[in-house]
């Protein structure tokens, strides 16, 4: 189980960090469609990271009252959402919008796995 679990883990550490870098890279495109300028792509981003720090912090809470497994599904299906619903959006607010959710996901995410990967390896 641990030659399976451990590279799983890896790739998911791997897959919370390409939407960020995506979004700097697809955003000289978008924001013409969005009506939106380019500097609005620094709201979004900061907007993901304070959610991100917020949910990190409370991760813990999280992960002793439902365990690692449910939080880090929850978040995955949260953060998933929310990267669905950017490849839908049609206004910079509604960017802004989901940018809660995505930085919520990753953060629970992110620190659920590293507690899991703390206490095991």
């Amino acid at each position: 189980m641990v030659g399976f679990l451990l590279p799983v883990i890896y790739l998911s550490f791997i897959s919370l960090g390409l939407p960020d870098m995506l979004l700097g890279s697809a955003w000289p495109v978008m924001h013409v469609s969005l009506h939106a300028t380019v500097e609005s792509a620094g709201n979004i981003s900061m907007v993901i990271s304070f959610c991100t720090i917020v949910s990190s912090l409370l991760a813990d809470r999280l992960i002793h009252r439902f365990g690692t497994g449910r939080v880090t599904t929850f978040s995955v299906a949260l953060t998933a959402t929310a990267l669905f619903g950017f490849s839908l959006s049609t206004s910079y607010l509604q960017l802004i919008f989901l940018a809660i959710p995505y930085g919520l996901g990753a953060g629970a995410v992110d620190s659920a796995l590293n507690n899991y990967v703390a206490l095991h390896y």
